[in-house]
């Protein structure tokens, strides 16, 4: 079957593209545990950038699954499936000359290995929120880790499934000590050498 597909070289590039938006286009993985803050932080990062001109799509776990990844289970097969398909739309994303915020647990550093090396590296900022589990339990925002505590929620990560945190991550958060702003000013910081030509 791959042997029929044939891909088609178009003229309008990646770099023709970012020039016309006068900025880069790259990928801001946000992982971290459920309520650790990612998508509270990269919500807010979208905001300022937006305010700035950056043109910007944000790619949150909850709503991906309502649509793309529906299909899928919080198995460890379907982890890996449901990062996979990500990584492949945020590529495209960052090829339509996008800045993309993705918030995934992501729990697994192999996964997010792969999405490194879909969009490459020079494309991808690794931005953990970290939150420990307790602290992620104490908030429950969505009152997930009560229902998995009472078994109503299996493959749980932090509870009944596991969290790789990153090593080496490009922006490290811990928002027991760190601000909504604070982070959002952190982040920015980091990624101003890599968003403008």
């Amino acid at each position: 079957m791959q042997e029929n597909i044939i891909p088609h070289s178009f003229n309008v590039s990646k770099e023709n593209r970012t020039k016309i938006k006068n900025h880069n286009s790259f990928l801001m993985w946000f992982t971290g545990l459920s309520g650790s803050g990612k998508s509270t932080i990269a919500n807010a990062v979208e905001q300022t950038l937006f305010n700035k001109g950056v043109h910007t799509y944000t790619l949150d776990g909850d709503n991906v699954r309502k649509g793309i990844n529906k299909d899928l289970t919080f198995s460890p097969e379907d982890r890996k499936e449901n990062i996979r398909r990500i990584g492949e739309v945020a590529n495209l994303f960052v090829d339509s000359g996008l800045v993309v915020l993705a918030a995934f647990v992501s729990p697994y550093k192999k996964d997010r290995e792969i999405i490194k090396n879909t969009v490459k590296d020079v494309n991808f900022v690794e931005i953990f929120i970290d939150t420990s589990v307790e602290e992620c339990e104490r908030r429950d925002v969505k009152g997930l880790y009560a229902k998995a505590r009472k078994g109503l929620i299996k493959d749980f990560t932090g509870i009944n499934a596991p969290y790789e945190a990153p090593e080496n991550p490009d922006v490290r958060i811990d928002t027991t000590q760190t601000s909504v702003e604070e982070a959002v000013e952190i982040i920015l910081k980091k990624i101003k050498p890599k968003l403008y030509l």
